[in-house]
């Protein structure tokens, strides 16, 4: 039986890329998304096409209810990734509290809950990576909930690590700038881009070789393994 790997936020943009990765490695996959029901069907497609087994699974991870509920048709699993993420714009002085609730909601609690659920299932040793973001070690101050929760997150990756050894290993991944967002004008995203001592985003590939390493090498726990091009420098 193929090993299995849960990617949460999978349907598109790096979430997609994790899963893919991991199916070319020989993991079926559950496919978690939210609301992009047809991102997700076309990321399935692709997934079959390595001839590896997908398991969609849609669930809104705010919710612990809905966390239970996906989880709850998993009896053993290898491989967690927390991908699913939310990034709210927002000073400090005008960023609502839902705002605030729902990044930290989905960006901490819930791969919390996840790993907490999750490594019980790991029987035969297992891995959890969380991704956070180079921004969980500056201050922006238009992201301060989604800097706040991500920041949390390394240091929940270090708590976990600690608790879930030797059994489960548990990293993290923090990327720099790779893919643009709808929230970032295309002005501010070349202005960012060069300020990276490389001068340039970083390709998928750069960011998912960071996972291969991870399963390969299963000496290494309670890790970040930055990917930023240097921007973390500067």
């Amino acid at each position: 039986m193929s090993p299995l790997a849960l990617v949460t936020g999978a349907a598109h943009r790096l979430g997609k890329a994790f899963a893919l990765t991991l199916a070319r490695l020989g993991y079926d996959i559950v496919l978690h998304y939210h609301a992009a029901e047809d991102d997700a069907l076309q990321t399935r497609l692709e997934i079959e096409s390595l001839s590896r087994r997908v398991f969609p699974a849609q669930a809104d991870l705010t919710d612990p209810s809905q966390i239970h509920s996906l989880l709850s048709t998993i009896h053993s699993l290898d491989v967690l990734v927390n991908s699913a993420a939310f990034m709210p714009h927002g000073s400090v002085d005008s960023l609502s509290l839902e705002n605030w609730d729902a990044a930290l909601d989905l960006n901490l609690r819930a791969p919390f809950l996840l790993a907490q659920a999750c490594a019980p299932k790991m029987t035969d040793g297992g891995l959890i990576v969380n991704i956070t973001d180079v921004g969980a070690q500056k201050a922006w101050s238009r992201y301060p909930s989604y800097t706040v929760s991500k920041a949390a997150l390394e240091s929940l990756t270090r708590v976990l690590a600690r608790a879930l050894a030797p059994k489960v290993r548990v990293n993290a991944i923090a990327p720099g700038f790779v893919l643009q967002s709808d929230i970032v004008p295309a002005g501010e995203w070349e202005r960012l881009i060069g300020r990276i001592p490389l001068k340039r985003p970083a390709k998928i590939e750069e960011v998912t070789s960071a996972l291969e390493f991870l399963i390969q090498n299963k000496y290494i726990t309670g890790q970040t393994i930055v990917v930023d091009g240097g921007y973390s420098l500067v």
